[in-house]
């Protein structure tokens, strides 16, 4: 494609717009481009398509309920009954019992949504200084207007002015830090702590040892909302629902999107503990004035019950804890290459290869990345790694050809 009217996200087009890859279909774990040759699939597509592609079998129920009743909305008293069951589905399937389910269209409005949702939490239990939402340093919550402010990544705050303010990030990695925070600010200010099980878009770093336990502990202690940012970790990415059980958590929220339709159409929500919804459902006149068009659509609601039958049918979930050790060792075969720095993973299909300042300053991570891709795998750069997050159908052999491909991509580098 040699020009395009197409703005893509996050992208350099004065490059792109005259050099980009065209991805015209998929099956499996593979996707191929316009001369029909394929490619491994390495990242799910954006971190999302865990049961796979071409599932006959979502496409059909999400054609089966155009037919019956394409889309309609549901503010106010209006419902239908794939939300319904959807929302019902997702209730039962949370770690936290009783919770109540806001459905959106993505990942970045359910950030937005929580958000809101913490924030007017507290004033309706007549605290409503208690404003102040802290997240962690490096992290991503995607890029609305809230999910930009308590983001952690400065590339993606730069150039925007004045973003939503009483917003705060703590170390990424030291519970201690979150403690000295709202000590600072005072816990009567703080409406909630947001963060992601496994962080993703900064650079894929799996928790330390006993750190999520400690945050959720500290913010139990100081009467802080714990929002756990499931987007890319939930439905069976790490071996579980919704990513925080494999810690023993029950956040007071949990943000989900990506897997729960493993893509096939957009949708994303808030699971909401019962004790923060229990204001707006059991008191008269307390109305969360906030939702989206497309909440609740009913096609794409089709689509993701048809997912999670798959994802339950073929025991997919148990499948990425069983795949996590093969996926890490494929990864760690490169460990020792003079251009790496670090390898991350061994927590469920997730997977980084960091490499060194000096490959780093030459600018070695989109060349290899490139390269990679010529190889027949598809890799994302994020940070200073080229990270992957396959399908969770993929089997053990195509993992293989994973850790294959990064490790004659590396040979090329000087």
């Amino acid at each position: 494609m040699s020009s395009t009217a197409l703005w893509h996200p996050f992208a350099d087009m004065f490059e792109v717009k005259s050099s980009s890859f065209c991805v015209t279909r998929a099956e499996g774990i593979w996707i191929y481009d316009d001369s029909g040759r394929r490619y491994l699939d390495g990242t799910a597509s954006l971190w999302y398509a865990n049961a796979g592609h071409g599932r006959t079998e979502i496409v059909e129920a999400a054609a089966a309920q155009m037919r019956e009743l394409e889309s309609y909305f549901v503010f106010n008293d209006y419902t239908n009954p794939p939300a319904e069951a959807l929302a019902a589905r997702l209730a039962e399937l949370a770690p936290m019992p009783n919770a109540k389910i806001f459905l959106t269209t993505g990942g970045g409005e359910a950030i937005d949504s929580a958000a809101k949702l913490a924030r007017q939490y507290w004033s309706q239990r007549g605290q409503p200084q208690r404003t102040h939402i802290l997240s962690r340093g490096n992290a991503y919550h995607g890029t609305n207007g809230m999910g930009t402010s308590i983001g952690g990544i400065e590339a993606n705050q730069a150039g925007f002015g004045q973003l939503v303010p009483e917003t705060g990030r703590v170390a990424h990695d030291d519970a201690e830090s979150l403690r000295e925070a709202i000590e600072r600010i005072g816990a009567e200010n703080v409406a909630a702590f947001f963060a992601e099980p496994v962080m993703g878009a900064g650079g894929l770093y799996p928790p330390e040892p006993g750190y999520l336990e400690a945050v959720a502990k500290i913010c139990s202690e100081h009467g802080i909302l714990f929002v756990a940012d499931s987007v890319i970790c939930g439905f069976g990415r790490v071996g579980s629902w919704f990513g925080v059980e494999r810690w023993g958590l029950q956040p007071d929220m949990i943000t989900f999107a990506k897997g729960v339709t493993s893509g096939y159409l957009p949708l994303g929500g808030v699971v909401v503990a019962e004790h923060v919804a229990e204001p707006f459902w059991n008191e008269p006149g307390r109305v969360f004035r906030h939702g989206a068009t497309y909440s609740g659509h009913p096609t794409v609601a089709a689509a993701a019950l048809a997912n999670l039958d798959i994802l339950e049918r073929e025991k997919l979930l148990s499948r990425a804890d069983e795949l996590e050790r093969p996926l890490h060792e494929a990864l760690l075969q490169v460990a020792d290459h003079p251009a790496v720095a670090e390898v991350r993973g061994g927590v469920g299909l997730l997977g980084a290869v960091e490499l060194t300042a000096e490959q780093l300053q030459a600018g070695a991570l989109g060349t290899l990345q490139k390269t990679i891709r010529e190889l027949g795998v598809i890799v994302r750069p994020l940070g200073k790694a080229l990270a992957v997050s396959p399908p969770l159908i993929i089997t053990e052999e195509e993992i293989g050809l994973i850790g294959k491909a990064f490790a004659e991509g590396l040979d090329t580098l000087a």
